[in-house]
């Protein structure tokens, strides 16, 4: 079973995920909390494998909260919100958020990703990864990181990198390569470990970093 501790501030928005998520037999939820402080106590105390995370939230913002609970190697976070704003996404990400994802996603998406998140994907709403690419690369006024730091990487590593970065999940990549999913995520796992970075949201910005692959590239 994976345990999920729910946090938001509104009861209503948590019963809605409970009901969805207590539909699935591999799925318990364990906890809940009407802000980030006691989400903080909470992960602290249960140890969940995922605490589904809202952003705006009275006594601690979400955002706060996702940075003391993978501080504390409680739990890991899955950041669900209305707000599809750059400046959330930045934030829960680079505080250790393993995801990212909108409140009007559909209910299997959030059933995904959780079991994602569980097994240590990352997952980001496609809206906000493209959009985050584009401010990205904004703020970098089209200026590229230098591509030879993925010398390390073998053709097929590559390869993975590249359908990664295109959002492709790795039952989809193990099918366009005619590989095992598990060859995939091994594959994937050395792609992290030689390139020195924590998840798959770093390996898709570092793909757009080095210009592997381009924005709008199908």
């Amino acid at each position: 079973m994976l345990r999920v501790l729910l946090v938001d501030d509104q009861e209503l928005m948590r019963m809605g995920f409970r009901m969805v998520l207590d539909a699935q037999d591999d799925l318990e939820i364990v906890g809940e909390a009407g802000n980030g402080a006691e989400a903080v106590e909470l992960a602290e105390r249960l140890r969940p494998d995922v605490v589904l995370m809202d952003v705006r939230m009275p006594v601690l913002d979400g955002v706060e909260a996702t940075r003391r609970i993978v501080a504390a190697d409680s739990a890991k976070v899955l950041v669900v919100t209305t707000f599809d704003l750059d400046e959330y996404a930045l934030s829960a990400l680079r505080n250790g958020a393993s995801g990212f994802l909108l409140k009007d996603a559909p209910p299997e998406s959030l059933v995904t990703a959780v079991r994602s998140v569980a097994s240590g994907d990352a997952v980001v709403a496609p809206s906000v990864t493209k959009r985050l690419l584009d401010r990205f690369l904004g703020e970098r006024g089209g200026q590229l990181r230098d591509a030879s730091v993925l010398d390390v990487l073998t053709d097929r590593e590559r390869e993975v990198l590249v359908l990664v970065a295109k959002g492709l999940s790795n039952a989809e990549i193990a099918g366009k390569l005619f590989l095992s999913e598990a060859t995939v995520k091994t594959h994937l796992g050395r792609v992290l470990s030689k390139l020195d970075i924590r998840d798959r949201v770093q390996a898709v910005v570092l793909a757009y970093e080095t210009g592997l692959v381009k924005p709008g590239e199908a």
